[in-house]
């Protein structure tokens, strides 16, 4: 069953290249994300809702400081928000879920 998933998933990655370096990666990929976007959708309890602040984007280790007490949170605020892609969802004005 988990080789049978992983050749699935496998089938959402796209090759980039980056500093002339190529790469597969299932980042940014609109099928692949599709997979996991109701996954938070109800977890709004407990969760207040915030805009990103100028000066933040791209750089969720700023933002868990600011809102989660410490920068190595970083992975529970993407998490939280359904953030794939920082480049893409992480701009001023954008708004979140916070703790």
């Amino acid at each position: 069953m988990v080789a049978n998933n992983k050749s699935r998933l496998g089938s959402y990655t796209k090759t980039i290249v980056h500093k002339g370096k190529t790469f597969k990666t299932s980042v940014g990929d609109k099928s692949y994300e599709a997979l996991f976007s109701g996954i938070n959708k109800n977890r709004t309890l407990g969760y207040q809702i915030g805009q990103i602040p100028a000066g933040y984007d791209t750089r969720p280790d700023l933002i868990a400081d600011l809102f989660y007490g410490s920068s190595l949170n970083w992975w529970k605020f993407c998490e939280d928000n359904n953030i794939f892609d920082v480049f893409e969802d992480l701009n001023s004005g954008t708004y979140i879920y916070l703790p």
